[in-house]
């Protein structure tokens, strides 16, 4: 596994990829850092996180001098091998203010900043500010794409294994026909939920709906053998296209 991790990630033209640790039992995204082939040779090696400090230009250990270390419990190369996923059990707060995450900050904390034309540090940080938004929406998007293959790989296995007790391995037992039916009833009941989404708790149930139909999809798209892969190389291939009306 190291060996693979280690030749496989596609390093940018200053030797780095891009770092996600999160925390194993948690699911909470603790901190964006970078790390060069040597950090993450380190990181195999003594089982907890190194990186590569661009401001410092250096190696460090993660929590050397705080004790906040962390240990890593699993790798993950995503699916373009230009960013690493890393889950960790951590020995204490992730980020140097003390906050247990480095994404403690919602958007309705960040005040926009007033740009200055004589000083362009204001400006600067603006742009540092938009630059961490976009990151943390490229965080999330990865994270759901590694839930999502690990869903549909979960119910590859139920398919193939029918435990007893399982509602995916009743799904499939019980065939096509019933799992188009249940799709269609999960659409129904999103587009309910969508109506009433601006009522209470009414983007939780739509969030809710929204995870019980692709849960459904993928059940229908191992069913009929339609990969992850075959959806995104279709997404791909729409990017930039004019829209189909038969679409």
């Amino acid at each position: 596994m190291s060996e693979l991790l280690i030749q496989n990630p596609k390093f940018d033209d200053r030797g780095l990829i891009t770092t996600v640790v999160q925390d194993d039992e948690t699911n909470e995204v603790l901190m964006v850092a970078q790390m060069s082939a040597e950090s993450l040779a380190k990181t195999l090696q003594t089982g907890e996180t190194w990186f590569w400090s661009r401001s410092r230009q250096e190696l460090w250990h993660k929590g050397e001098t705080s004790g906040a270390t962390q240990r890593v419990v699993d790798i993950r190369l995503d699916c373009d091998g230009d960013a690493l996923l890393v889950r960790v059990n951590p020995n204490g707060p992730a980020c140097h203010t003390g906050e247990r995450t480095c994404f403690f900050q919602g958007a309705q904390d960040v005040k926009p900043s007033r740009v200055e034309e004589k000083d362009g540090s204001t400006l600067k940080r603006a742009d540092k500010r938009a630059e961490s938004q976009v990151a943390l929406v490229n965080v999330a998007a990865m994270d759901l794409g590694i839930r999502l293959q690990d869903l549909f790989k979960l119910i590859q296995e139920r398919k193939d294994q029918r435990p007893e007790g399982s509602y995916t391995s009743y799904l499939f037992n019980s065939g096509l026909d019933k799992i188009l039916k249940k799709v269609g009833e999960e659409s129904a009941e999103t587009i309910i939920a969508a109506k009433n989404a601006d009522e209470g708790e009414g983007r939780k149930q739509l969030s809710a709906e929204i995870s019980d139909l692709l849960y459904h999809l993928l059940v229908l798209m191992v069913e009929c053998e339609v990969s992850l892969h075959d959806i995104s190389a279709e997404l791909s291939a729409r990017a930039g296209k004019p829209a189909n009306p038969k679409h």
